[in-house]
């Protein structure tokens, strides 16, 4: 094939997937977040992931797509979002769902505020920056959820296990779920955390805050 027809197949090729609202771009490990994710699981020998708001898997499935075949327990509050994981991880015996149920600092029940994209949704209330930038996002409605703590379910998944990693993505309530996970945390090798420049959600703390205090329990900043 000529240099000029590759070029050509490779424009059509482009312009088909921009008109399905797609864009593709070389893969360079070196820049890839999925790459360095899976070069810090490699490099401590992860053999469990932890997945703290898990929405529908699309992290699970995400490791499972960079070559993670390890094990992996996922905590999912929406019921909505919550069955639809279950039917995600029905066909992977290494991926574990738990009850329906929100993770944060203390034993009880949480009112949930549902989004219209789903993974906004938040126990925390959204401020105008967020809405205002994604209207899809505004809130639709509400429901209750039991809530936990890791702390309080974390030690049966633990268990036969050399090196545990957690991630959290929790929209604005990540600092509640680290409070509720101070006797997991000296266990965990590694952390994937989603973190906010500005704020989002009432009450949020910001990344800065969140780093200095991961680094304050003997984290390292792997990358941003």
């Amino acid at each position: 094939m000529g240099r000029g027809m590759l070029s050509s197949v490779k424009q059509g090729m482009k312009q088909l997937l921009n008109a399905a609202g797609i864009e593709a771009h070389r893969f360079h490990p070196d820049t890839s977040p999925l790459a360095r994710l899976m070069a810090a699981l490699r490099a401590v020998d992860i053999d469990l992931v932890i997945d703290i708001g898990a929405n529908e898997g699309q992290f699970a499935k995400e490791l499972r797509v960079g070559g993670y075949s390890g094990r992996i327990v996922s905590f999912e509050p929406l019921s909505a979002a919550h069955r639809r994981l279950l039917q995600e991880s029905t066909s992977d015996s290494a991926w574990h769902v738990h009850p329906r149920c929100a993770l944060g600092d203390r034993l009880g029940e949480i009112e949930l505020n549902i989004s219209g994209n789903s993974v906004s949704s938040s126990i925390l209330p959204m401020l105008t920056s967020h809405s205002s930038a994604a209207p899809e996002s505004a809130y639709l409605g509400h429901e209750s959820a039991p809530l936990i703590t890791l702390d309080s379910v974390a030690s049966p998944y633990l268990d036969d296990t050399q090196a545990p990693f957690l991630k959290i993505d929790t929209q604005g309530y990540e600092w509640h779920v680290l409070s509720g996970a101070l006797a997991t945390l000296p266990k965990i090798r590694g952390i994937h955390m989603e973190l906010s420049l500005v704020p989002l959600y009432e009450g949020q703390r910001l990344w800065r805050e969140c780093i200095e205090r991961l680094e304050a329990e003997g984290f390292v900043l792997w990358a941003l």
